[in-house]
């Protein structure tokens, strides 16, 4: 790979892996919490919600865990079915009150079971796996293995099973597993290593990577998220993912 192009993605990899990126950015959501279990629940609920513009999703998120008395996870685990009622009017797109309470009904079975939602990823992997591709097919198929999972809800929780690209569920993941003390990703979890991470291909990415020649499948699917992180993996083996900054932050920052 090109060491021009790596020496410019380094630059712009430092230029916005840094705390500025935080507040116009959906990562903002889970910045708001301390506890882990909440910043698991808002930062993968902020993933799933991230469509649109960046301002939109995180009042959105805002008013969805003010319905929940700003501690998702104790609200998840006791709320009272009264408490459920404030929620049904909570809309985001297509993403409305059936996904909403589902996605409280899987976080409660799976939160008396688990202590992080790190496991739910990992238990279908093994450690020697080049990527998380089957940490993310197991994932969906265990997100609706309850009884009477609601249908449509399953177009909000994607899957390289159906050759996604799988941009919103990359991105929670590099939030979570990413550990540089810059102070954007949290790093919190350690069983997945970000040499696993696949780049989020979001529009603003996947523009600023085929101008740099770093993906050449004409369509954005899977199989082109994997061709971009391969190539990321030609200028950094161990943390490839971290290139996600500086192609994002060339798309939307500069326009690139």
């Amino acid at each position: 790979m090109d060491r021009k192009l790596r020496d410019f993605l380094d630059l712009k990899y430092k230029q916005y892996n840094n705390p500025d990126f935080i507040r116009p950015d959906p990562v903002s959501i889970p910045h708001t919490y301390s506890k882990r279990e909440d910043i698991e629940i808002t930062g993968f609920w902020a993933a799933v919600l991230a469509w649109g513009q960046r301002k939109t999703i995180i009042n959105k998120c805002k008013e969805l865990f003010s319905l929940m008395d700003h501690a998702p996870h104790d609200f998840i685990i006791n709320h009272s079915d009264n408490e459920l009622k404030r929620l049904l009017n909570f809309k985001h797109r297509t993403f409305n009150s059936t996904d909403t309470l589902y996605f409280i009904e899987f976080f409660k079975w799976y939160y008396t079971t688990y202590e992080s939602l790190e496991d739910a990823f990992f238990m279908s992997m093994s450690a020697d796996d080049e990527t998380i591709e089957n940490g993310l097919i197991g994932f969906h198929n265990l997100f609706f293995s309850l009884p009477d999972y609601p249908d449509r809800t399953r177009k909000h929780i994607a899957t390289p099973a159906r050759n996604s690209a799988c941009k919103r569920i990359n991105m929670f993941l590099r939030w979570m597993v990413r550990s540089d003390n810059n102070g954007v990703d949290f790093g919190i979890w350690n069983k997945i290593k970000p040499s696993q991470l696949v780049c989020p291909c979001d529009l603003h990415v996947d523009r600023v990577a085929r101008k740099l020649g770093l993906i050449t499948r004409k369509q954005t699917d899977w199989k082109t998220a994997i061709e971009l992180t391969a190539n990321l993996r030609k200028l950094d083996p161990e943390d490839p993912v971290k290139y996600d900054f500086a192609l994002f932050g060339l798309g939307v920052e500069e326009k690139f």
